[in-house]
């Protein structure tokens, strides 16, 4: 008898998102001619697109589940 595991169906997706991101983070960062400065820049501007995106996210479905029981 075989339990199946239910897995989060974000994993795949960060795992295909992420590797394309940390390449392009270890080539900046290797790379001589590009600027530290804008380098730190991208990735702040990741971090807080990111942060938006979540809180977005959780808003929209706070307000679907919010609507669901009624």
């Amino acid at each position: 008898m075989s339990q199946e595991k239910t897995s989060n169906p974000l994993v795949p997706i960060a795992a295909v998102v992420s590797i394309p991101v940390i390449v392009c983070l270890v080539l900046m960062l290797t790379d001589e001619g590009i600027e530290r400065s804008l380098l730190w820049a991208a990735i702040k501007t990741g971090i807080i697109l990111i942060v938006i995106g979540g809180a977005l996210s959780f808003g929209v479905s706070r307000l679907a589940e919010r609507n669901t029981q009624r």
